[in-house]
């Protein structure tokens, strides 16, 4: 496979002298909190589709899509279409929170999609330009409806880099919000998986809260996200989620869902919660639902708009240009079905990378909804029995968890200690993180750009845009199957794993 394409066969002298100095200029001035930009050192000039070129002429499959924002891909001609209708109209570009023709089209169409038993009965707050202040404000309502502090939120969770949004993400520095655990098979923190791990999950959360001595008082709110991304991938089994709700409806507590990076078809449904048939009493969107531009809402139950005018404002919060290219894709999402088109395509991505599990022994884990996928790396000769103590149950390998006892009307399975248990599940190996950066950057010279992710930054992830064809895709995961090999030569299997291939070339796609 040819590492990247080249426009007209080849780059110039003076566009790679270009893109290097363009690329030495920007070390030399922007802050040392720039990320993306160190691990992908490109130059983009042009994009359509899928498609990148930089301004050496490289062209690139850009499945990071923005880390979620491009759900149509770069320069789509319905969203394009959209921005030129606005400029053209002579419409002013920035109105506050004054009502427009276009904002009223916008969150016409938002609501449109909304999940059943919230369109109808909700409120929509014009939040700033990001998702994190979308957050801000989701956090900063649910305490002034219900008159209380706390928060429950999630570990692994990433709800933004603002003061309240980091204090309920995973990687918080101090503690201002109460941890739960979130419900996953391949490192369910109980050990388990499957059924029985989010059982566990959901005892412990009810607990905490119906336990006078727990130390956490009735909260103001919980915050989710359906799928964690940035957490590595990790989507909320169907049945914890309904609990959830559950548990939060039982005691007044407002369930809040963070769609940032969900929503909009991501997962295979319109909004992450569909699959589940949840609906929340705050949703938090931002990334898709601007078209590609800056643009962030909060959807919410009308009976907890207890906010006094100005209680949470933005100056950027009337962006036109983000509202109709917003609309358009929205509208464009729901009546060409590209969230079933996204449960699809992600369905058969899935099935084929996880043929990865039986070829790479430092593939551990891969998994995903819809066109969020993650592939996770491991050290496969790393003596891991020692600080990961055998789990209890369950096969918490490649490909899931399995049931530990039949599930019952709630979904959890049975705990009662009659169900058979399974033979006890092999622990997983450690993250890799070197190894998962050395499969972005063997990526990136084949031409496909990829995100990392999880706790330990040791899962690839592929966001493309909604709009893949079927060719794309199988590029796609040729090249990551290729990058895969290339980086892991040199893990080679030992012990209990030899009955497995290594990762030698042949393994490519």
């Amino acid at each position: 496979m040819a590492v990247t394409e080249s426009k007209a066969g080849g780059t110039s002298g003076e566009a790679r002298a270009a893109h290097e100095g363009i690329l030495r200029r920007q070390s030399a001035r922007e802050s040392s909190a720039r990320t993306y930009a160190r691990a992908l050192p490109i130059v983009p000039v042009r994009a359509r589709g899928l498609t990148i070129e930089g301004a050496d002429g490289r062209r690139y499959l850009d499945c990071l899509s923005g880390a979620g924002t491009l759900a149509l891909g770069h320069n789509h001609p319905v969203v394009l279409e959209a921005i030129r209708r606005v400029l053209d109209s002579g419409a002013p570009l920035s109105v506050l929170d004054l009502a427009t023709p276009v904002k009223d089209a916008f969150v016409t169409e938002l609501f449109r999609t909304l999940p059943p038993g919230l369109a109808d009965r909700s409120r929509v707050q014009f939040c700033g330009p990001a998702g994190t202040d979308a957050v801000e404000a989701a956090l900063k309502l649910v305490r002034t409806a219900t008159g209380r502090t706390g928060i429950l939120a999630f570990t692994g969770a990433y709800h933004g880099m603002t003061a309240g949004a980091l204090a309920a993400s995973g990687g918080a520095p101090d503690v201002q919000v109460a941890r739960l655990p979130y419900p996953q098979n391949y490192r369910c923190p109980f050990g388990v998986g499957g059924p029985h791990g989010a059982e566990l999950a959901a005892r412990w959360t009810e607990s905490l809260l119906d336990d006078p001595k727990s130390g956490v008082p009735l909260p103001a709110g919980m915050i989710l996200e359906p799928v964690q991304g940035e957490g590595g991938v990790i989507p909320a089994p169907d049945d914890w989620l309904r609990r959830m709700r559950q548990l939060t409806a039982d005691r007044s507590i407002p369930l809040i869902a963070d769609e940032i990076q969900t929503g909009v078809g991501r997962t295979g449904a319109f909004w992450a919660v569909d699959h589940s048939g949840v609906t929340p009493d705050v949703m938090v969107l931002s990334k898709a639902i601007g078209g590609s531009l800056p643009l962030a809402v909060i959807v919410y139950r009308d009976d907890l708009d207890a906010w006094q005018p100005g209680a949470h404002a933005g100056t950027f919060r009337g962006n036109q240009l983000a509202m109709a290219a917003g609309t358009a894709t929205l509208a464009y999402v729901r009546e060409n079905a590209l969230a079933e088109r996204a449960a699809a395509l992600g369905t058969r991505m899935l099935t084929r990378l996880a043929e990865l599990t039986h070829a790479f022994p430092c593939v551990g884990d891969v998994r995903g909804r819809g066109l969020m996928i993650g592939v996770e790396l491991v050290n496969p000769d790393a003596d891991h029995t020692a600080s990961h103590p055998a789990p209890l149950a369950g096969d918490i390998g490649a490909g899931g968890a399995g049931v530990v006892a039949d599930v019952g009307a709630g979904g959890m399975g049975d705990l009662s200690g009659t169900a058979a248990r399974p033979e006890p599940a092999r622990t997983p190996y450690p993250a890799a993180p070197e190894l998962a950066a050395a499969v972005q950057r063997e990526c990136l010279q084949r031409g496909l750009i990829v995100e990392l992710g999880g706790r330990h930054a040791s899962v690839v992830r592929l966001l493309p845009p909604l709009t893949i064809s079927d060719e794309q895709a199988t590029a796609v995961l040729d090249r990551l199957t290729d990058a895969v090999a290339a980086a892991a030569r040199h893990h080679e299997p030992h012990g209990p794993h030899q009955q497995r291939q290594p990762c030698p070339a042949q393994h490519a796609g």
